[in-house]
């Protein structure tokens, strides 16, 4: 299939999918009277609110209360979940301790996965966002949305590397100039700023050192990589960025992936990036124009695609290795919500 686009540009021809018609729903989860628990709790998280759950909880009759400081550790406290047959499993935590619970589960529950509750305590927490858990959201206000059936669903994104057995899980990913970014928000977080703010100081430093760099600045050059699309042929071009996510509503109302919506959207930016001035702001509002798809600014949703980032990528705030990766979506997961 030719690619409808210029040699330069990335083609994403014939990849648009109906994804909820190939993936298992997840099975109805009703809470019973009185609920069996499983906490993990990142000790190391920014707001950590292990002490706090000592003093029990209200409408369970079992908590488990656990503190895992390895990947060895944390499979076998799930592990032992599974078979104790938790009802509610919450992650106390940031975006990278839900990363972490959700890949070392594995196949534990095979599409029977417990409800899942996140206490939102880590530095970034774009998935409380999405999720629309307000501050202050503790065990118990998720104990009392359980019983009143307030549940949300969600996909995580697999992210499966060349060699590697089992896939990782995660809610958003990127490449290219999405790596320096984050390398930024790192160092917001040491002056103190969190979340949106850290998304925004990021953001607006990348587009100041790309809007006044040369064509060969690092920023602007981008990173030559391999992107395909399911069905779809391998194009290599270089991208100033690439993002993928699963989740509706992202940090500090951006609209990266215009509205709102469910499954796996992808966007693509060619390098070096055009008419940033104007494109910046009409992309993360959420707008659609068709001028930029035609400026190389281009958005799908998609059942899945591979693509090899030499310099490594990102996955819920964390750097990781570059390589050949298969990217698709996984199981369908309840979540507590307000």
């Amino acid at each position: 299939m030719p690619p409808l686009l210029p040699a330069n540009c990335l083609s994403f021809v014939g990849v648009e999918a109906d994804v909820g018609t190939r993936l298992k729903p997840a099975p109805a989860f009703v809470a019973p009277d009185g609920l069996t628990i499983g906490i993990v709790c990142n000790p190391r998280a920014h707001r950590n609110h292990g002490a706090a759950y000592a003093a029990g909880t209200p409408g369970a009759d079992r908590v488990i209360v656990t503190a895992p400081r390895t990947m060895e550790d944390l499979a076998e406290v799930l592990t032992d979940f599974a078979a104790r047959g938790i009802d509610l499993l919450v992650i106390d935590g940031g975006d990278g301790t839900v990363r972490d619970v959700l890949t070392a589960a594995g196949d534990l529950w095979r599409g029977a996965w417990p409800a899942i509750a996140v206490i939102p305590s880590g530095k970034t927490n774009a998935l409380a966002i999405d999720l629309g858990l307000p501050t202050g959201w503790s065990l118990a206000d998720a104990v009392a949305a359980v019983a009143n059936g307030r549940l949300e669903t969600r996909r995580p994104i697999e992210v499966q590397a060349v060699g590697e057995a089992m896939p990782m899980r995660g809610f958003l990913l990127g490449a290219g100039a999405f790596v320096k970014a984050t390398a930024l928000a790192q160092h917001t977080h040491r002056w103190g700023a969190f979340n949106t703010i850290a998304v925004g100081l990021a953001l607006a430093w990348a587009i100041t050192l790309t809007l006044f760099g040369s064509r060969r600045n690092s920023w602007r050059a981008g990173e030559a990589m391999d992107l395909r699309l399911f069905a779809s042929p391998v194009e290599r071009a270089p991208l100033y960025m690439l993002l993928a996510s699963t989740l509706q509503r992202m940090p500090a109302g951006l609209k990266p992936f215009g509205r709102v919506r469910e499954g796996l959207k992808l966007m693509a930016v060619d390098a070096p990036p055009r008419w940033m001035s104007l494109a910046v702001p009409a992309i993360l509002s959420g707008s659609e124009a068709a001028w930029l798809e035609q400026a190389g600014y281009r958005r799908r949703d998609v059942a899945g695609f591979e693509v090899a980032p030499e310099t490594g990528y990102i996955l819920d705030g964390e750097l990781f290795a570059g390589g050949t990766l298969t990217v698709g979506q996984g199981p369908l997961l309840c979540f507590v919500v307000p």
